[in-house]
């Protein structure tokens, strides 16, 4: 089974288990110590895939968010059981399993599913980045053309952490200079980025199982993904995302500033 084969069937293995739990509002959530929620179901889906690539990729390493990091291969599959655990626990349907392969530091595969949307979205290096919805049959997507700021629509998660990174100000302005912006949030402000729906996305923080999946999808698509000094990939602690167009404009209103050490 080829890499992308297999990432797409922990896909269908992560959506198994975790849309009945979401349909059914059927889980328990703990309050983990940097105060965000984990539930079962978060818990569930990552040991599923670990045991998966286990037995059809026993070389390669793996980073979850659960359960941390296993391996020192180069080869390594990042994992976010459920990226939106807030709008999962909350009965909110933007919720998705991030699922992505690397080699170092180069994108692989990324594979983006949102079984509560009824979407999917995948990579490869090399192949375009690909969408389907609903059971229908899977549709090359591409960034948009939109080249002014002043035409342009964002998508965010929150104020709360521009505000924390110093930056409350610029990322305001940053606002005020586009044509519209909206707080998609999480994962789904890059998959519409991805398809051309919005020009630009950004997130104060970021860990690397947040923006492991976001980036193939992204960069096979047309776009640009760095942090906010401008560092291509998903290594940098936090993301601007545009279609490429746009993203020296929105660097430079943000201050190219470096994203804060993690404690």
């Amino acid at each position: 089974m080829n890499d992308l084969d297999l990432a797409i069937e922990l896909a269908d293995l992560a959506d198994a288990i975790s849309l009945p739990h979401f349909t059914d509002q059927d889980f328990t959530v703990e309050t983990k110590p940097d105060l965000t929620p984990v539930t079962e179901c978060d818990r569930a889906v990552e040991k599923a895939i670990m045991d998966r690539l286990a037995q059809q990729r026993p070389n390669d390493s793996v980073l979850g968010e659960e359960f941390g990091a296993h391996g020192d291969s180069s080869r390594r599959w990042i994992v976010d059981p459920i990226d939106g655990t807030k709008n999962f626990v909350r009965g909110v349907p933007i919720w998705a399993t991030l699922i992505s392969l690397y080699d170092g530091q180069q994108p692989l595969i990324g594979v983006v599913s949102s079984p509560a949307l009824g979407r999917r979205w995948w990579a490869q290096e090399g192949r375009g980045a690909f969408a389907s919805a609903l059971g229908a049959p899977a549709k090359r997507i591409s960034v948009s053309a939109v080249d002014r700021l002043d035409d342009a629509s964002l998508s965010y998660a929150s104020l709360s952490g521009w505000k924390d990174l110093g930056v409350l100000d610029e990322f305001l302005r940053l606002c005020e200079s586009m044509w519209r912006t909206r707080g998609y949030g999480d994962f789904y402000s890059y998959m519409l980025l991805a398809e051309g729906a919005v020009d630009l996305a950004c997130e104060p923080e970021l860990a690397l199982y947040d923006m492991g999946a976001l980036v193939p999808i992204v960069t096979e698509a047309g776009g640009a993904f760095t942090n906010t000094a401008g560092v291509p990939g998903p290594f940098g602690g936090n993301a601007v995302a545009s279609n490429s167009h746009l993203q020296d404009a929105a660097l430079d209103l943000l201050g190219r500033v470096a994203p804060k050490e993690n404690d």
